[in-house]
């Protein structure tokens, strides 16, 4: 990392702190390319990032996570707080870039300065994450953002990798389009904290919503019995509509509950743990990439993927002879 980089990261990273919106978008920016300049932006920044709360926002496409959210940022700003949203988009296959826009969706809270909404790009990564997401919610939260929204994709059965970057996973829930059995099949249930049926003001709303107590009521009873989970809970269901706003305080007061009892118990240090490795082996992985675009280490790469497609070498052997080169 030269000087030059590190002086300008550390000059965005205060600009940003002291309340420039502009300098916190190019600080995002830097970090999402996973730059030198985002780099020491973070070094500075993480030590500041603790106390927000982290809410992962995922279910299936077009159960109403974005109007949901824009809901959400509406009762939140209603209470004076800030507001911090992280939009994770499906990439462009040509141009890399996000190609939703969820940012469209929530136009009414442009003029806000006391909300930033950014829309990043999945690139591929099939979490329903943008691999940078963590590093950007935790920028996010050391300046001044006390709620930070982390919408994913919604990729289906890879949507479950939230619960690994967030302090509360909320999952939503559209009674009209059989979700219910499909985030049973997806897993999602079993990493929600909190569910929102969505569309509330539509026929279906409640019964959706009494199907999937019912299904969490069993679900909690099993995990107790069996004992292969380290929080027993029964996650709590809220009817709400994003274009009425119907449930929509009822779901941010559970939220603001959720967070509260998560700093006087053992979930939230297994919380920022999982948080916390995911961080440290997204850094490793990204360390070996680079390690093996050194030209020399690549032509190593080449020659063993070669043996390997000729079988002349297994797979296995072949890793563990590019990690030998590769971590000295």
């Amino acid at each position: 990392m030269t000087e030059a980089a590190a002086a300008h990261g550390v000059r965005l990273a205060e600009e940003a702190r002291a309340g420039s919106r502009r300098a916190l978008a190019r600080l995002l920016t830097e970090v999402e390319r996973r730059s030198p300049a985002g780099e020491a932006a973070l070094r500075l920044l993480y030590p500041l990032s603790g106390e927000a709360h982290l809410v992962g926002v995922t279910g299936a496409p077009g159960a109403g996570k974005s109007t949901l959210v824009a809901a959400l940022i509406r009762a939140a700003r209603a209470t004076g707080r800030p507001v911090a949203v992280l939009a994770i988009d499906p990439s462009s296959p040509i141009t890399g870039g996000a190609i939703l826009g969820d940012r469209v969706r929530m136009q009414e809270h442009a003029g806000d300065t006391d909300v930033f909404i950014r829309s990043m790009a999945a690139r591929g990564h099939l979490g329903g994450l943008a691999t940078a997401s963590v590093d950007a919610a935790a920028a996010l939260a050391a300046c001044g953002f006390p709620l930070v929204l982390i919408e994913t994709v919604g990729t289906g059965q890879s949507e479950v990798e939230i619960a690994a970057v967030a302090d509360t996973t909320l999952v939503v829930q559209s009674p009209e389009m059989g979700d219910e059995v499909q985030a049973i099949k997806a897993g999602l249930l079993e990493v929600a904290d909190l569910v929102a049926v969505t569309k509330g003001d539509r026929p279906g709303a409640d019964l959706a919503a009494a199907q999937l107590r019912a299904m969490l009521t069993v679900g909690a009873q099993h995990d107790r019995a069996a004992g292969d989970r380290p929080r027993p809970r029964r996650p709590e269901v809220v009817v709400v509509s994003g274009a009425t706003g119907l449930g929509v305080a009822d779901l941010l007061a559970a939220l603001d509950r959720r967070s509260a009892a998560q700093r006087t118990e053992a979930g939230m240090a297994a919380s920022r743990r999982a948080r916390a490795a995911a961080q440290v082996d997204g850094i490793v992985a990204e360390r070996i990439r680079e390690r093996m675009a050194d030209p020399a280490r690549r032509a190593i790469r080449e020659a063993t993927i070669d043996a390997v497609a000729t079988h002349a070498l297994d797979p296995y052997d072949a890793a563990d002879r590019l990690l030998r080169e590769i971590l000295p």
